[in-house]
């Protein structure tokens, strides 16, 4: 199994929007992140971990799809960067 490569400092915030993205989209839903986490066959610790903005944890396209369907959005939208 190889080791994925670290994260490069310039995608940092990317990473940090997708986290609060996926919470805030999450949380308008009304799941928790249990429920999220089992609709989309991962454990909730994983979830958190994409979640917490402070853990960079890169993970796969494909949970990023799975999650945006079970939220009902549509993928682009767990990118948007704030203004702020």
């Amino acid at each position: 199994m190889s080791k994925s490569k670290p994260v490069s400092p310039n995608n940092t915030t990317y990473y940090e929007e997708l986290s609060y993205n996926i919470a805030y989209y999450r949380k308008r839903s009304g799941m928790t992140q249990e429920e999220l986490a089992e609709k989309i066959d991962i454990s909730r610790s994983h979830l958190s971990a994409i979640e917490a903005p402070n853990i960079i944890r890169p993970f796969s396209l494909e949970i990023l799809f799975n999650i945006a369907t079970a939220l009902g959005v549509e993928p682009y939208k767990l990118f948007k960067i704030s203004d702020s």
